[in-house]
């Protein structure tokens, strides 16, 4: 098993072939919901309005079918508690989309367990779609013993929907594989009522504190007997102490003259985190992380899951990995990391992400990819839209809507602006046709009929076979595009074989003028574990 490592394909293949027993710290998963719905990137346009072009990422629909049939033989087979309760499902839902969903789900859990360590924790996120399916799937994989908390995410702000109450959280079932996983304390930060209810006292220079009993009277334990400035109690701290909080101002004495304790705002961890999260805020289009990634979720939320439950160099895997949040919060917070994703779409904008934010510090390998022709033909045959995007992945560019003769012969575009004078600069493209099949001389002609269309500076044919010479003649003929940087030939013929060599388009320098995908911001060094971070203690 390679660490900080992006694998492509089927996440239960991977886990079978790559991941070995007990070799895991934490597992984050965040599974298509059953919610019959359709995922699309949603891509922004240059001046930072939505585009209209989207691209399919993933259907969230599920039918039962030969597979799933086979999925759910295979897990009955097995035997044990969770052949029993599939077999409970399948009376209660029948040949139903539901089943077809928890079929696809069984196996992928068991092998999570499998490799998971002793000392590991599992975080499923769910929506109440299927969340109380789940839950029973988990208990009969990780055991009831296994369940520590349904934790509620408030994933957005309250809004209206027919005919029932505004739907506005998502549930992780939290399990772990024995009682002695790892877990660290965490702290959520006060909300404004309870420190206004609470911190209501102020010093002159402005400090907030609550005022805390210091008598022991009641306590079970006791406490120390002893007479302090004329009154004598029963007190929860030793006179060493409670002479040194009166030096250092942290005694408030009332009317009749009894020592209560200032506990001051900015000294305060916080609230011990709850199994209600209401104070991560659900991404929205203003936030610099949001990438348009369907079913993206906040850094900060995946944070808060790793440090409670992982280390400084502890193992994460997530087999959902879609855009790549719990890979980029495991490298910022200095864990080493596994993702695995079935799309190269997805693939490709973990890529881009982890170098966007990390440079070169973004030091992993991908499994799975094309390394040679055969690799990519067999790739070109398997699913022709997979192939697209890799090939298109290898060059840095965004792949267009799918829709049947939408783009007319466009696969993909990179933008890039090229002025010296920043102020001045407009948006330039690069129109991209990708062919696995055979090519002939009217593919570069109809490409420059697009690019004259688009008003395009340069267009690029990438192809399976080697173009021939008729197509070098017709890309020749179309001349050069001028940027401060020289000339471009406006139409360039690139083989697979030559991108896997490390041939790529001939245009201004990318780092510097590349604008194609919205980049990630830079990690700014790991964050405070949450019971460092200056709110209130329990």
């Amino acid at each position: 098993m390679a660490e900080n490592t992006l694998y492509y394909g089927d996440n239960l293949e991977i886990l079978q072939r790559y991941i070995a027993d007990e070799s895991v710290d934490l597992i984050y998963l965040d599974p298509p919901f059953k919610s019959d719905q359709n995922y699309n990137v949603l891509f922004q346009e240059q001046d930072g309005t939505r585009s209209a072009a989207q691209i399919h990422a993933f259907e969230d629909t599920w039918h039962w079918d030969q597979s799933a049939a086979e999925a759910f033989q295979k897990i009955v087979e097995a035997g044990g508690p969770v052949s029993q309760a599939m077999q409970a499902f399948r009376t209660f839902l029948g040949e139903s989309d539901m089943m077809a969903y928890l079929a696809m789900m069984a196996p992928r859990l068991v092998e999570l367990r499998r490799i998971l360590k002793n000392t590991g924790s599992i975080y499923l996120h769910c929506d109440p779609t299927a969340s109380h399916y789940l839950k029973i799937l988990m208990d009969a994989v990780f055991g009831f013993e296994g369940f520590k908390n349904e934790i509620i995410w408030k994933r957005t702000s309250g809004h209206s929907d027919a005919k029932r109450f505004g739907n506005v959280h998502d549930v992780l079932l939290f399990y772990a594989k024995t009682n002695k996983y790892t877990w660290n304390k965490a702290y959520q930060k006060y909300d404004a009522d309870y420190v206004t209810t609470y911190y209501r006292y102020s010093d002159t220079d402005g400090r907030k504190w609550m005022s805390d009993n210091l008598s022991a009277s009641g306590l079970s334990g006791g406490g120390y007997d002893y007479e302090w400035k004329g009154i004598k109690r029963i007190w929860r701290c030793p006179p060493e102490t409670m002479a040194r909080y009166d030096k250092e101002g942290k005694i408030y004495y009332t009317e009749n003259g009894i020592p209560r304790l200032k506990r001051y705002l900015d000294e305060s961890k916080g609230l011990p985190a709850q199994d209600l999260w209401t104070d991560i805020e659900a991404l929205r289009s203003w936030h610099k992380e949001r990438l348009g990634y369907p079913t993206q979720k906040p850094e900060a939320l995946l944070e808060r899951i790793l440090q409670v439950s992982t280390n400084e160099g502890d193992v994460v895997l997530d087999p959902f990995c879609g855009c790549g949040t719990t890979i980029a919060a495991a490298q910022k917070l200095n864990r080493k990391w596994i993702g695995i994703d079935v799309t190269y779409l997805a693939v490709a904008l973990m890529k881009s992400r982890l170098k966007d934010m990390f440079a070169e510090n973004a030091d992993f390998q991908v499994v799975g990819e094309p390394v040679s022709v055969s690799d990519a033909q067999a790739l070109a045959e398997q699913d022709p839209y997979q192939f697209q995007w890799w090939a298109l992945g290898l060059v840095g560019a965004r792949p267009v809507e799918q829709k049947k003769g939408a783009d007319r012969g466009i696969d993909g575009r990179i933008y890039f602006h090229d002025e010296t004078d920043s102020a001045k600069a407009s948006t330039k493209q690069i129109i991209l046709s990708v062919k696995a099949g055979h090519v002939t001389a009217s593919y570069v002609r109809d490409l420059r009929g697009v690019i004259e269309r688009e008003k395009a500076q340069i267009g690029v044919l990438i192809s399976m076979e080697e173009p021939t010479a008729p197509m070098r003649k017709e890309a020749a003929a179309a001349g050069f595009y001028k940027s401060p940087w020289g000339t471009h030939p406006l139409m360039q013929l690139i083989t697979i074989e030559e991108l896997l060599a490390g041939k790529r388009i001939d245009y201004p320098p990318s780092k510097q003028v590349n604008t194609t995908f919205k980049k990630a911001p830079k990690a700014r060094g790991k964050k405070l574990n949450t019971a460092e971070l200056p709110y209130a203690d329990d």
